[in-house]
């Protein structure tokens, strides 16, 4: 024992036994026969001597083992791996864009028309840069030579050159020439397998496209640019660039997106791509071409897996954040335990700022140990998380270290042990030794200093601020972690009024219920921290649902109940009357809509580049890639004019416009204020003349912008229609689909249940996704939880042997305690079910503007869910608590 004496060193510092001590000027003799200097440990010598001494002291400590840390640990892990992994795969991903952009985009510059073929001009202003490749892409209908059958596909064509870098992989592997090439009239097609089963084919058979035949003569395995054209509806079909102009499809003013990617000499630097993208502005300013790069190859792709990846990252971070719960109490519970080691510190002339440290300097190497683990886990998801996301995108993630990523991930852990372990250390600093001596705890001790609540809070601040920096969108950050300080303070108080009603409850006469409201408000009860540690990951966890669920709803439910049955595009304006006929007769009681449709991009406004005007992110989807543009007399029936007028009948004053109300406020337009589109080569501009508020959800004609008729007076275009027949069988569907393809095989007919079920499944997709994200905090709360009841257990021991003592049976304890984690878990489902309802409607009603509906379903499942987690983990702790016998504690008390 002698060796593990604490003695005292120089201005009264404690040493380890052994070390060598100079006599003080001024020393007591303590009751230990040792000598104690009579100035204060942190008096005299500097700061850095007493983190010295309080570092090997709190490594003596340590040797006991981390006991009363587990949950400490695997709350941080968890947390930090969530963060780092999740960065770490989206910087893996983003590395795989860059390191792969000259496959991905096709060459190292790509120049994207629409509705139009490059001019001459054009043409040898990209033949002078270097190698080009041309492919066009349109949507149509490709149909079986008998007409029986027919499925809507992408239909992509390549020339001789394609493809300019990676390679195209067909099973069999063919020559281009027996891939695509003509013989007897026929030409080759590739097709995925998704086709082949969608149509019942086999190598070798034949289908139409326009009034093409074309011959499936190998399966397509492998498309080097597939993520640059973005993300298909339907099945890709590739053919030749002479096999699609034989089909006819491509007429003046049909939806044909034109691409020319370019090969630049080798040694072409970012600096030459930068400059011919400023020469190609310059040269031709009404092209209306998109220029991509190799360092852009995935623009839209990129975006998605940011956005993706800031939402999980902030997840994570509520997940730490619920893991701070569990820092603080497993902080509590082990300064508890070491009750009598403070008072003997204390006793021996240790200051409170000593005793503080030790315990600082082991919690701080404790969540390390957590953030070391969390970071080596969140190292290895790029790896493991490799090939499953190529099965989702067809970008390889370059599995590798992300210093970064990992970084803010072991900040943010940090951070979240200290605004959660300031607090409880800074209460056990001022705690007298004759108070611990007597077995009080730490709890009921209100506040500790406010040099620690002005720290702790300090730090947090600094959490949301970075949790904010690191974030793309700040708005949806902010709301965040507003979001989730607001549930954390009001689930104190949540906290608070459940042991203020339980206080002031009526005395019931069961005695298990009595003991368990009893509990419930007592000093050190369990009721704040469950409350706040599982409320938390359930208020995350009922938003999520609800939001998806209401998703679900709209797109299997009520939106298709409004939606039409069918769109029709690219009608050529020869056909309108034909195409009006046939429907006519073959769904007599339908109701068809049809508008002309022009393709345009949105240039400038009030004649600004629109790549030099900043605009907020929830309307930029407007001015990125094409828009689809009409015209139009009159204001269209599902509008409603929101301020301004609408233009005369036989208006022939300048180009008007009249804009989408929520969109053009979110750009920050006005009335009279000027937008210029190019559509067809040529740059149009026409001012503002009335905002209209436009009900996307009904998934009608609608359009951001529509023009007054003399806008385009002149322009080839095609016209898209719609129509609706709600008793409609799905016979019936399929007769007019098969006729409409017959008689006009250039018209893209798309059955708007086909693609509602296409964007279930991706909804589905991204449901499961989010939920197993909002899992992690869920995770959380329930270590959390778990690491609460453990945490009074010490209190527990003593309450059961007292009441055994008294005469109350095992049966009446363990009915008891099941009661009050009943009655806990209960209250916190009811907050959650609250504050995850309001908190869905928000985003659904307002962010997204689709009806917001309560679901029972998930109440009742959160409600279970709440009161089987909360009962099971009480009762498995409890379990332990009565098998105590009643001597050994009885001789304590």
């Amino acid at each position: 024992m002698a060796d593990k004496t604490p003695s005292s060193g120089p201005s009264g510092h404690l040493l380890p036994a052994g070390e060598k001590r100079l006599a003080p000027a001024s020393a007591i003799s303590s009751p230990l026969g040792k000598k104690v200097a009579a100035k204060r440990p942190d008096e005299g010598a500097g700061w850095s001597r007493t983190l010295k001494l309080a570092f090997r002291f709190s490594l003596r400590e340590m040797r006991g083992g981390l006991s009363g840390f587990l949950i400490f640990l695997a709350c941080i892990a968890l947390g930090v791996a969530a963060i780092g992994g999740v960065n770490s795969v989206a910087r893996a991903i983003t590395a795989g864009v860059a390191n792969q952009g000259q496959t991905l985009l096709g060459g190292d510059l790509r120049f994207q028309i629409n509705q139009r073929a490059a001019t001459q001009t054009e043409q040898a202003f990209l033949e002078e840069l270097g190698t080009i490749s041309h492919s066009a892409n349109m949507r149509s209908m490709a149909r079986l030579e008998d007409g029986s059958d027919q499925a809507l596909v992408e239909a992509k064509a390549v020339d001789g050159a394609y493809p300019l870098y990676g390679a195209l992989e067909t099973e069999p592997a063919l020559s281009r020439q027996d891939l695509f090439g003509e013989r007897s009239g026929v030409f080759g097609a590739a097709a995925p397998d998704l086709l082949f089963e969608r149509l019942h084919l086999a190598i070798g058979d034949r289908l139409k496209l326009g009034s093409a035949t074309f011959e499936l003569r190998a399966r397509l395995v492998s498309e080097p640019d597939a993520v640059s054209d973005g993300f298909g509806f339907a099945p890709r079909l590739m053919v030749s660039t002479d096999g699609l102009a034989a089909s006819g499809l491509i007429q003046p003013g049909s939806l044909v997106e034109n691409a020319y990617k370019v090969r630049l000499p080798g040694g072409a630097s970012e600096a030459d791509i930068k400059t011919i993208q400023d020469q190609a502005a310059k040269d031709f300013p009404e092209a209306g071409w998109s220029i991509r790069t190799r360092s852009n190859a995935a623009p839209a792709l990129s975006s998605n897996i940011e956005r993706f990846s800031q939402f999980l990252t902030l997840v994570g971070l509520t997940a730490l954040v619920v893991g701070g719960v569990g820092v603080a109490n497993a902080v509590r519970a082990y300064l508890d335990g070491k009750r009598g080691v403070i008072a003997t510190f204390k006793s021996l002339g240790a200051s409170g700022g000593f005793v503080f440290a030790v315990y600082l300097v082991q919690i701080l190497m404790i969540a390390g140990l957590g953030i070391a683990l969390g970071l080596v886990l969140g190292a290895l998801m790029p790896f493991a998380a490799s090939a499953a996301l190529y099965q989702v995108i067809p970008v390889p993630a370059e599995g590798g270290f992300y210093p970064g990523a990992l970084g803010m991930a072991a900040l943010f852990g940090l951070l979240v042990t200290l605004a959660f372990a300031l607090l409880p250390l800074g209460r056990a600093r001022d705690v007298p030794a004759t108070a611990l001596f007597r077995e009080m705890g730490f709890e009921g001790r209100g506040f500790p200093r406010p040099v620690y609540v002005a720290a702790a809070l300090g730090i947090a601040f600094a959490l949301a601020a970075l949790a904010i920096q690191f974030s793309g969108d700040r708005r949806i950050a902010s709301i965040f972690v507003g979001a989730t300080v607001f549930a954390f303070l009001v689930l104190r108080v949540v906290g608070g009024l459940v042991q203020s009603a339980a206080r002031k409850s009526p005395r019931v006469r069961s005695t298990a219920l009595r003991l368990a409201i009893g509990n419930i408000h007592r000093p050190g009860a369990l009721t704040p921290s469950v409350v706040l540690s599982l409320g938390l990951g359930l208020t995350l966890l009922v938003t999520l649902a609800l939001i998806d669920g209401n998703l679900r709803r709209q797109i299997s439910g009520s939106l298709p109940e409004r939606a039409p049955n069918f769109f029709f595009v690219d009608i050529q304006s020869s056909d309108v009357d034909a195409f009006t006929a046939l429907v006519g007769k073959e769904a007599p009681a339908g109701a068809l809509v049809k508008v002309p449709m022009l393709r345009g991009r949105v240039m400038a406004l009030n004649g600004v580049d629109v790549g030099k005007v900043k605009v907020p992110a929830e309307g930029a989807w407007v001015l990125r890639g094409d828009r689809g543009l009409t015209y139009d007399t009159r204001l269209p029936a599902n509008a409603t004019l929101t301020e301004g007028t609408w233009w005369p009948d036989n208006y022939a004053g300048e180009p008007l416009v009249s804009f989408s109300a929520e969109e053009g406020k979110e750009i920050g337009l006005k009335l009279g204020d000027t937008v210029t589109v190019n559509v067809l080569g040529r740059n149009v501009t026409a001012r503002i003349a009335n905002f209209r508020q436009v009900e996307w959800e009904t998934m009608g004609i609608n359009f951001v912008m529509v023009f007054s008729p003399n806008t385009f007076a002149g322009a080839p275009h095609g016209w898209l229609a719609t129509l609706t027949e709600k008793n409609a069988s799905a016979a019936d569907d399929a007769r007019l689909l098969n006729a409409v393809t017959r008689a006009f095989p250039a018209v893209t007919t798309v059955r708007v249940k086909d693609a509602l079920d296409i964007v279930n499944r991706l909804v589905a997709q991204l449901g499961t996704a989010i939920r197993a994200a909002a899992g992690v905090a869920l995770i959380a709360s329930v270590l959390v939880l778990a690491g609460a009841l453990a945490a009074g257990n010490r209190a527990r021991i003593h309450d059961a042997v007292v009441l055994k003592t008294l005469g109350a049976t095992r049966k009446t304890l363990i009915a008891a305690f099941s009661l009050e984690y009943m009655l806990i878990g209960l209250a916190t489902a009811i907050f959650a079910l609250a504050a995850g309802g309001i908190a869905a409607w928000f985003v659904v009603a307002r962010i997204m503007t689709l009806p917001s509906n309560f679901m029972p379903e998930v109440a009742v499942a959160t409600i279970v869910f709440a009161l089987a987690v909360t009962v099971g983990i009480g009762l498995a702790g409890t379990w332990r608590v009565l098998g105590h016998k009643a001597a050994p504690v009885l001789r304590n008390l």
